[in-house]
Parts: structure tokens; sequence; C-alpha cells
């Protein structure tokens, strides 16, 4: 994620920020990808803490529109809950801006988000048809902590969600080109097989042997639709991992250039190579202070190379579709 120059001054604002240094009240404008003073800001602001500009007076963002179903405020810390999984939102959607997904320009279908709050009963996150559902109980840091050891997903985050389920609208769009389809079949496989079977057969097996060698994650290994989305959603790790230490000026001597764009960077594997050497860095970073690893992934041979073919499809050498 960039960082972005102030309408009022010249400190800088962060993806963020409601209001300057100053308090100056800005909003982010998805479309010129820029901070600004000038209103209307998201009808949101107030309830949501959301920062994005409006297209007129008490109107919501492009972002809070694709929200479909809000949560029953009536259940407890629904709406702090709700707050942290839109801003999730609308940092990955404006991540696949940057390659012209989901944005003003693109002429597809965006997003349908259902979120949801949880009662007695948790709720299952996923995607059908574009519509992606998302439990906004995982912002409360207690319950993602038990949950995330629980599942043996060292990296479970509300952003990890929505990279994760945006994925699979991604693969959604994409679906009815079939040179996609027949690339992707020979890539991850035939997605045709029955979901249902392999994810059961996954939960009461567990991934095949040394699924390493293939796979970015276990849970990838379930079925080719997660192997896509498990994919993708590091594919967008990775990019703004890359991103975000240029943009907060850092320098290594693995980048191509100090003024480097990992989003407008057409050789994949140039940008996963970097991206990944940032990594090791930064996990040596965060031992230093007691905590686990940012980025605890092996990139294997084949996971590089689903890595590159998604890379393809999403960074501009395809058009949205």
């Amino acid at each position: 994620m960039r960082v972005f120059g102030n309408p009022e001054g010249s400190d800088a604002l962060w993806f963020d920020n409601l209001v300057t240094s100053r308090g100056l009240a800005v909003a982010y404008n998805p479309d010129a990808m820029a901070f600004t003073a000038s209103q209307p800001f998201c009808v949101n602001r107030a309830l949501l803490g959301c920062n994005w500009t409006a297209a007129g007076p008490n109107a919501l963002c492009r972002s809070c529109a694709m929200t479909h179903l809000a949560p029953d405020p009536s259940i407890q810390d629904a709406i702090p809950h709700w707050a942290k999984a839109e801003a999730a939102k609308r940092w990955a959607l404006d991540n696949l801006a940057r390659w012209g997904w989901f944005s003003a320009s693109d002429p597809g279908p965006s997003p349908a988000f259902h979120m949801l709050a949880e009662g007695a009963l948790p709720i299952t996150m996923g995607h059908s048809q574009g519509v992606v559902t998302i439990s906004v109980a995982e912002g409360d840091p207690i319950l993602l902590t038990m949950r995330r050891e629980a599942l043996f997903e060292p990296y479970r985050t509300m952003l990890g969600h929505m990279r994760h389920e945006m994925s699979h609208v991604l693969w959604w769009r994409l679906s009815v080109r079939t040179d996609f389809l027949d690339a992707f079949r020979a890539e991850f496989g035939d997605e045709r097989r029955d979901y249902g079977e392999a994810l059961q057969a996954y939960y009461d097996n567990g991934p095949p042997p040394q699924w390493e060698q293939a796979y970015l994650t276990s849970y990838a290994a379930s079925h080719p639709h997660e192997d896509w989305a498990e994919t993708v959603a590091h594919l967008l790790h990775l990019t703004d991992i890359a991103d975000s230490f240029v943009a907060s000026g850092l320098w290594a001597p693995q980048l191509p250039s100090a003024n480097w764009d990992p989003y407008a960077e057409a050789d994949a594997e140039r940008l996963i190579h970097t991206a990944a050497g940032l990594t090791v860095g930064m996990n040596h970073v965060n031992r230093a202070m007691g905590l686990s690893d940012l980025y605890p992934f092996i990139l294997s041979e084949r996971a590089r190379r689903k890595l590159h073919f998604a890379h393809q499809w999403l960074s501009g050498a395809q058009s949205p579709s």
C-alpha cells in the first residue's frame, strides 16, 4: 500500500486516515487514488469510520455499496467488528484496483458482500456466484486468535479473508473465458471435481503427503478452487508487502530501483523473487521482537509457477472481463 500526499501540507497520509495531523477532515478518492478534503464523504463515515468519498451527499462509497447485507446491530460488538471488516475490504479492493479489477473503469460485476455477525452459531465464510459471505466476528482479536490456533493458520487475518474470497470472485469472472479455463485446468486441476466431497476428504484426512511441494498452504490442496484462491491471495500478499516496503522509503539491495512499482511489474518472476526476498528480512526483524514470522511460507517451484499464472491473468496482461 502506498503512502499518500496530504492536501493541506507536506506530511504524509496513510490509507486509513480520516484527518490530517492538523485535524482537517479528509477522505480517500478511490478513482483518483488520492486523498482529498472535498466532500461528499461516505455516509458510513460516522458509523464505521469509512474514509472513502462518495458520488453524492448522503451516499455510500463504492466499497460500502458492495455490502448488500449488514450485520445485526443487536448482536454484541457487531458494529465495531463490521468496521474492521469494511476497513479490510477497502484495502483489498484498492490493491485489486491497481490491476484494474472492481474499479470504476472495470466493465464487469463487482462482488456483493454479506457481512454477518455471529450469534449462537458460527458463520461459514465463502463465495457463491459473486456473493462473498464474511463473518465480522473475527474482528474480535481473541476469537481470531483462537481460530488461528485451532485451524493452524498463522496468517489468518480479516485482510487475508478478503483477499481469499475476492479471489474466488475473480475466478468466477474469468471462468467465462474458455482460454482461461483450459489453462487453469492444466495448471491447477479440474475444478469440476465435487467440491463438497473434496473438502470433506480434506477435513477427514488432511492434505496429501508432501503437499508443500505443490501448494502454498495445506488448505490449497483440498480442491482446485481453493488452490486458486490461496495462490491469488498470496500473490496479493507478496505484491502489497513489496509495495508497502518501497512506499515507506525503505531500501534493500534486491529492489530493482528506488521507485519500483510492484503493481506495475510485468515480470512475475522478478516480482515474486523480490517480494519473497524482502520477507526473509522482515521475518528476521519480527523475531527480534519475539513475534511470529510476517510471511511464514516456503515457495516451491510448483507454487511459484501458479503464482506466475495468477499474475499473468490478473496484473494487466489480461484485461478484466
